[in-house]
């Protein structure tokens, strides 16, 4: 009987072990199916990450404006030439140099001091980092930003647009247009009067998705009515002189509607009834900012004499004033002459041809935005 009870009781124990060891087996497969969900939805995560992540950079791409492109992609030959007391310096080729025609040819000069008085000075000319523009497909994206979105909106979302049912296509971008005076944020030059705007630091000033005139062409007519008359054949046959002269020397400033190789300048909107190039298309797009903002005064004129002591008002786009640089997607700066190690000019005029300068600047998806560097000439009176 004691025997009896004893195979009972150890019979009892072996099941209590069993149902342990069943136990906490089954507590193991639960914690190692746990850590196999978790990985798994941990991959899972990653994907949905990394295509959002590659989505996000086709959609609005970083420009990498603020990392080492601020150096090596900063056209720094563009600097030249200057002047100085009407005697132009360091001429790439001295019968054609790259200075205004209307630039200041004085040998002194005054301005107003501080204290009300006039105070003499050295006329100085010289191209500097003004602005930059950037020309977008996203409605809202700044590559210069680093690819941040200012607001989730689907409006006004531009690019190729192919027009059914017809022979023409349409181009349509959105632009955002800053303040990046470079010589002043890197404390080069301090005088007040020679920098237009007075900026000391980069400042987004225009957003074109607020401006209603930009997408709409019949209201962009009553800014620029004048508009009308050069919307004929003959007009702009005339702007195929302009395209042959910007290509060997500068702009023609007689032909104020012309924007060289890369079209007409009016309207000032956002719409292109072709879709020739990005490159074209776009730099026409930031000439047609240009003149636009110049038309609205806000945009000012800084060559010549009457612009010594600081920027004037002028309705029309200055076009001798202004050289663009690309910054992205492929800096035009560090450029060489095909088949050679000569450097090559990394600047270029409003109007100029893009096979001298960019028409193979374009990476499909994440590089069809654009953003431009504009170099303006500036005249001023050295107190």
């Amino acid at each position: 009987m004691a025997l009896r009870n004893q195979r009972s009781r150890e019979h009892a124990f072996i099941m209590m072990a069993y149902g342990h060891l069943l136990l906490l087996v089954s507590f193991f497969l639960l914690v190692l199916a746990v850590l196999v969900s978790q990985d798994a939805q941990a991959d899972t995560a990653t994907a949905t990450s990394t295509t959002t992540q590659g989505k996000k950079d086709i959609l609005c791409p970083n420009a990498d404006i603020w990392g080492t492109k601020l150096i090596n992609g900063i056209c720094w030959s563009c600097v030249f030439p200057i002047r100085v007391m009407g005697v132009t310096l360091f001429a790439e080729n001295p019968l054609f140099d790259d200075i205004p025609d209307d630039a200041s040819d004085k040998v002194i000069c005054a301005c107003d001091g501080s204290d009300g008085l006039p105070k003499l000075g050295i006329p100085a000319g010289f191209w500097a980092p003004a602005r930059v523009v950037e020309v977008v497909r996203k409605p809202y994206c700044s590559p210069t930003l680093g690819g941040i979105s200012l607001q989730n909106s689907t409006r006004l979302f531009g690019g190729h647009k192919e027009t059914a049912g017809d022979a023409t296509d349409k181009t349509f971008y959105n632009y955002h247009y800053f303040a990046f005076p470079l010589y002043e944020m890197m404390e080069l030059l301090i005088q007040s009067h020679c920098n237009a705007g007075g900026y000391t630091s980069m400042d987004l000033l225009y957003l074109s998705e607020l401006d209603p005139l930009w997408n709409e062409d019949e209201l962009s007519f009553f800014v620029n009515p004048e508009a009308v008359v050069f919307a004929n054949p003959a007009a702009m046959a005339a702007c195929t002189v302009d395209c042959a002269t910007t290509a060997v020397r500068k702009p023609m400033t007689s032909l104020f509607w012309c924007a060289g190789c890369w079209g007409n300048l009016y309207p000032f909107t956002g719409n292109i009834a072709s879709d020739s190039s990005g490159p074209r298309d776009t730099s026409l797009l930031a000439a047609r900012v240009l003149a636009g903002l110049h038309r609205r005064g806000l945009a000012w004129k800084t060559t010549g004499n009457g612009a010594l002591c600081g920027g004037t008002i002028y309705p029309m786009l200055p076009k001798q004033q202004y050289r663009l640089s690309t910054l992205f997607p492929l800096a035009e700066a560090g450029n060489t002459v095909p088949g050679t190690n000569a450097p090559k000019s990394c600047c270029h005029y409003i109007g100029e041809t893009p096979f001298k300068w960019g028409e193979w600047r374009t990476v499909p998806g994440t590089g069809e935005d654009y953003v431009y560097l504009l170099w303006r000439y500036t005249d001023c009176c050295l107190l």
